[in-house]
């Protein structure tokens, strides 16, 4: 059975590492680096890029999603092996901010590197694919390290309000940049900064323009949030300290039951939940046809609200609990993923309708998409959040970069199967509908297992 610290008898003022919470500024810096963050992964990985590529720089929307897929795969691979090591060895030595620094200066150069990707490479775009794993191998373990850092800054109570509260703001800086987007490239008669739409360069410059952001706003964390105490270890040391500890730890996981539960479960519904993030934009593209314009636009309201969701979803985690908000948000994703797939260019369930332009210039059958996202959204938003504070709440607070490399490991180990699914039900059956429909044994798998785990502490 599990060593546990019950929550009554640790205080609610003190964090779940045992100490006092950080200051505001610390607090509010610490949620800026996903303010900082998060654009890439909406501007990039979702609305704009990820379909500019299958469309037109691959120029199939099929075989588009397919690359994307598997390397997406790839890059889930890489991390597999990366995340629980690096993670162990940032326990080992103690630090975060130098590992987060890593990934903050070696990311936002990968990103600028995406202004090459040029319209029309067909099968030409290797060296895309490769710049896209090394990003998000950056990008994943600096998730990693910033994730290790909330068991120390927010008190028990507000540790959920704290992560969902970074979470809107990196859905609020994805706002910003979709409306720079519209305003500065989409809209203007003369795009600023002469960029050329017919060469494509307002899609190819969101790459340099999420690097930029990135390099910016992941300033205040360096300045004002606290980082553990350095071990003292040499580099060297820290290394074989932290995988002799990571080793012993996985052979000794099952002395943390209830934990090794959570992060089984965790393991399959986020595959889920990476495909709805991933493949949404990409969908819409391909069904509907959408366009720049049209996905800047979707991209900022569906941001807006996710933002909102973002936050209420931290509200909701402290009210409920981290589990019992997670099954919420699970349940939600798999009723919306049925609408998803429910819906082409010209139906709605699985029957055929109308297509008439009848809201905005929208089509029912896109404005059923449309609402409909803002479901799938507050389920992917719930389930980021109360996850993150779930492995908090379980974590010993000695152990807590460890366990959160474990924490990656489960988010990772098993990421390439969801774009892999994706790929292969979108080549098998030619179809991106049967490729989205992936989404729903993931989550439901991972409900089931998450079902009996308890929210307690383990101790180490």
């Amino acid at each position: 059975m599990d060593g546990t610290v019950t929550d009554e008898a640790l205080s609610p003022e003190l964090s779940l590492a045992g100490g006092k919470p950080a200051s505001p500024a610390g607090q509010w810096s610490w949620a800026l680096y996903e303010w900082a963050r998060n654009p890439y992964f909406i501007l990039v990985n979702i609305y704009i890029f990820a379909p500019y590529f299958t469309n037109v720089v691959v120029g199939d929307p099929v075989r588009g999603q397919q690359l994307w897929g598997y390397t997406s795969s790839v890059g889930g691979l890489v991390l597999a092996v990366l995340g629980p090591i690096f993670g162990a060895i940032a326990d080992a030595g103690g630090r975060r901010k130098p590992w987060l620094l890593l990934c903050t200066f070696a990311g936002a150069p990968a990103m600028a590197c995406l202004w090459f990707a040029r319209p029309g490479l067909g099968d030409a775009v290797m060296p895309i694919l490769v710049d896209l794993v090394i990003i998000g191998v950056f990008f994943d373990l600096s998730v990693i390290f910033h994730n290790a850092m909330l068991p120390a800054l927010a008190s028990r109570r507000h540790v959920g309000r704290l992560s969902g509260l970074s979470l809107a703001l990196g859905n609020a800086a994805g706002v910003l940049l979709f409306l720079f987007v519209l305003v500065a490239w989409e809209w203007a008669e003369h795009p600023l900064f002469g960029l050329e739409r017919a060469a494509s360069e307002p899609e190819r410059a969101i790459g340099p323009l999420t690097g930029l952001w990135f390099l910016l706003w992941a300033l205040p964390l360096f300045l004002f949030t606290p980082d553990h105490a350095g071990s003292g270890l040499r580099p060297i040391a820290a290394a074989r300290q932290g995988l002799a500890t990571l080793l012993h730890t996985i052979l000794q996981l099952r002395r943390y039951r209830n934990v090794g539960q959570f992060i089984i479960a965790r393991m399959i519904y986020n595959d889920g939940f990476g495909i709805i993030l991933v493949f949404t934009g990409i969908y819409a593209a391909g069904v509907f046809g959408w366009d720049l314009k049209m996905l800047t636009l979707f991209g900022i309201t569906l941001s807006v609200v996710a933002g909102i969701e973002s936050y209420l979803a931290g509200l909701l985690d402290d009210w409920l609990g981290s589990r019992r908000a997670l099954i919420a948000a699970i349940v939600t994703g798999v009723f919306a993923n049925l609408v998803t797939v429910s819906i082409s260019a010209h139906g709605i369930l699985f029957m055929t309708v109308d297509d008439a332009k009848i809201f905005l210039g929208l089509s029912l059958p896109e404005c059923v998409f449309y609402l409909n996202s803002f479901v799938a959204a507050f389920s992917v938003v719930t389930g980021l959040a109360s996850s993150r504070t779930m492995m908090a709440r379980l974590a010993p607070p000695e152990m807590v970069g460890e366990f959160f490399g474990l924490f990656a490991l489960s988010g990772s180990a098993t990421a390439f199967m969801g774009p892999l699914a994706v790929a292969t039900l979108t080549g098998y059956f030619h179809s991106q509908r049967a490729g989205l429909a992936a989404v729903m044994p993931f989550l439901f798998i991972g409900g089931i297992l998450l079902f009996p785990v308890r929210e307690r502490q383990a101790e180490a």
